[in-house]
């Protein structure tokens, strides 16, 4: 999985009453826009994660475009 500042991500419950974060990747701290990642997430908190199978990119087009 590969992140750029600006793509968005998704973490899906893992259990049925668990509700989705979602958030944008303000840094990507691994190499080559690896994990871990630096995530604001929609709630206003900020967290380092690893993202697991239960996680899913959203590029944004300006984060897309990058080399």
């Amino acid at each position: 999985m590969r992140a750029a500042p600006g793509s968005r991500i998704v973490i899906h419950g893992a259990h049925v009453d668990s509700a989705e974060r979602r958030g944008e990747v303000v840094e990507a701290r691994g190499e080559d826009g690896g994990p871990p990642y630096l995530v604001r997430f929609d709630d206003g908190s900020e967290s380092l994660i690893f993202p697991g199978p239960d996680c899913e990119l959203e590029h944004s087009q300006s984060a897309a475009d990058r080399p």
